[in-house]
């Protein structure tokens, strides 16, 4: 009986550690956000947000589409896969409707654009070192 206990709580903490997210969400230092919610993240970086509450134009940055951080964001925040997304934003460039985010190839990238851009937002990998920005919490 104790063996199945032992497989269960094993087996537990493995899905908790596989459901932690791969990412975290990265603003301007000046930025005065503190917490979004994955709708209003969602807007944000398909371009239906535009501005922050201070007015400020907002400027998403996202990672390569061969990142597997990137795959994560967009299958949680999204609900889809990078393709899709990626399918949108063509689509969109094709009928005039907009453009796709700037698109950087590696986190340090992302951290260098959010710093040097006041409206910026981004995401990196959770494991990711970074100052001189602010890391925001995402429900």
């Amino acid at each position: 009986m104790k063996k199945i206990f032992a497989i269960i709580f094993v087996l537990f903490c493995i899905i908790q550690i596989s459901s932690a997210q791969s990412y975290k969400v990265i603003v301007n230092s000046k930025n005065t956000i503190t917490s979004i919610n994955k709708k209003e993240l969602s807007q944000i970086f398909y371009k239906r947000k535009k501005k922050w509450d201070d007015g400020q134009a907002i400027v998403p940055v996202d990672l390569s589409s061969s990142s597997s951080v990137r795959a994560d964001f967009s299958s949680e925040v999204h609900g889809k896969s990078v393709a899709a997304i990626r399918n949108y934003w063509q689509q969109a460039a094709f009928t005039g409707a907009g453009i796709a985010p700037v698109e950087k190839s590696s986190d340090e990238e992302v951290i260098e654009y959010v710093q040097t851009h006041p409206g910026a937002i981004g995401y990196i990998s959770n494991s990711t070192k970074a100052t001189n920005i602010k890391t925001i919490s995402v429900q």
